[in-house]
């Protein structure tokens, strides 16, 4: 049984239907990038598994349970945890405060000390700054501190929207090394991505959506050698 399974999906908002009969699945354990050009739907995709979006076709499945029609804080019980684009941290709070506030659910609260301990080790620079004020962080350590918030929830699927979005090369290739360490750990993750080389090379599956509607699939490895996507999204 897979992980997450989204069949026909048809998801967006008034007349504009931004997903398409959109059917993917995720694996236990693995790394799945969704690339795509903007406007692709691949935001609206995250969306839609974590219930900010109502699909009005198809059915979404974690670990064979239906997702779709729950609300949004009984997706992310049942361990689902979604880092939206723009990071949405809690400027005025403090570091600490911020990581604090991603363990809010029964199973969380019981594990935060040990949870707070292990993404401070993931985050070294979150430790030194864990008393400052989240607003005074760089663009790279505010994207820290919301994929550790989201880690204190104890995600059995982590999603990722943009991760890489408007930070510099040096810092996006530390957040993908943490991607990776946080998969090994066995936090399976969907990772939505312009950076297209940087996805799927660390991807073990890939899918590539244009216009609300799935064109490519294979292994990262496939699509970064896929004519069409070397020519689409790598520029070669």
């Amino acid at each position: 049984m897979s992980l997450l399974e989204l069949s026909g999906v048809d998801a967006g908002y008034g007349d504009l239907l931004a997903l398409r009969g959109l059917s993917l699945t995720v694996e236990p354990g693995e790394i799945v990038a969704v690339v795509g050009a903007n406007g692709a739907g691949k935001t609206t995709m995250l969306r839609a598994i974590s219930g900010l979006v109502r699909p009005r076709a198809g059915e979404i499945r974690f670990q064979g349970q239906r997702l779709d029609g729950l609300a949004c804080h009984a997706v992310v019980e049942r361990g689902v945890v979604h880092v939206a684009e723009g990071r949405k941290i809690f400027p005025s709070l403090t570091v600490l405060e911020n990581l604090e506030l991603g363990s809010y659910t029964a199973r969380a609260r019981a594990r935060r000390r040990e949870s707070l301990e292990r993404v401070l080790e993931i985050f070294p620079r979150l430790q030194e700054r864990r008393r400052q004020s989240a607003g005074t962080l760089s663009g790279g350590e505010q994207q820290m501190l919301a994929i550790g918030r989201a880690l204190m929830a104890l995600p059995t699927l982590l999603m990722l929207d943009e991760p890489s979005l408007g930070l510099a090369p040096i810092v996006t290739r530390e957040i993908f090394r943490v991607v990776r360490e946080v998969n090994r750990a066995g936090t399976t993750v969907l990772l939505v991505e312009q950076n297209t080389r940087q996805a799927l090379a660390a991807s073990r599956r890939g899918y590539v959506l244009e216009n609300g509607r799935v064109v490519l699939v294979g292994s990262g490895v496939q699509l970064l050698d896929d004519p069409h996507v070397r020519r689409a999204y790598l520029g070669l």
